[in-house]
């Protein structure tokens, strides 16, 4: 297996990492808070075409870099050496591997291992968990939709996965699609099927009406306690 190659160019003194990877496009992003930015690319794309690209977006990193908006970030003391993460409701330690070739995560039943490039510091360590966590949960949506479309009699046209500060998940009726928190991978498996059927439920009846609450009672006959550990409100009507 060919390893990656990691190299820099240059855009109007900006330095750009890429990275050749096993990709299948090409994905630029901006660190502003460490003023870095990366690029990931196919292993197949000539160099002269990623430095096209990158010149392309020139304006664009620029802007990213320069927004007065952007603070400096203190470093995440939840990502250091033996700090504690929940992955489908269960603890985990961390355990870093340091110069490693690329990033990796592999996860056991009580250890999260971090398998980290050099230099890579705690502002960078919770993006690669946050990629790992989005991969995880979306390796279970599409199983928890086949297995509820026909118990609900709905068709989800479109499913999406996003971080989200005041909701589990969304419901656009018209177009038949949703979206679900990604912080739901932290949580048991039992309160991602919850909102997952919860919001397909809203394809059936859009508001939280009586009807609606009288098919999750028929849907999941337990979701109230579900929805009193999140904290929930849906549990106390009708």
């Amino acid at each position: 297996m060919s390893k990656n190659r990691v190299f820099q160019i240059t855009v109007d003194d900006i330095p750009i990492e890429v990275t050749k990877k096993s990709v299948k496009h090409l994905r630029i992003v901006a660190y502003p808070s460490l003023g870095k930015v990366r690029i990931s690319s196919p292993k197949n794309i000539p160099d002269h075409e990623i430095k096209k690209f990158a010149n392309s977006r020139a304006s664009w990193i620029k802007k990213q870099l320069n927004d007065p908006g952007i603070k400096k970030r203190k470093p995440d003391p939840h990502f250091h050496e033996g700090s504690m993460h929940y992955i489908w409701g269960r603890p985990h330690t961390l355990i870093l591997t340091h110069g490693a070739e690329r990033f990796s995560i592999g996860v056991n039943d009580q250890q999260i291992h971090m398998a980290i490039q050099k230099g890579c510091d705690l502002h960078e360590r919770e993006p690669i968990m946050r990629e790992w966590y989005r991969r995880s949960i979306k390796s279970r949506i599409p199983g928890l939709i086949k297995k509820w479309e026909p118990v609900v009699n709905v068709k989800v046209n479109e499913w999406g996965v996003k971080k989200m500060k005041t909701r589990w998940g969304t419901c656009n009726t018209r177009a038949g699609r949703i979206w679900l928190n990604l912080e739901l991978a932290k949580r048991a498996p039992k309160v991602l099927e919850y909102i997952v059927v919860h919001e397909m439920t809203h394809l059936l009846e859009r508001p939280h009406s009586r009807r609606f609450y009288r098919l999750m009672d028929s849907f999941l006959p337990n979701w109230r306690t579900i929805d009193r550990e999140l904290g929930g409100t849906h549990w106390r009507r009708c």
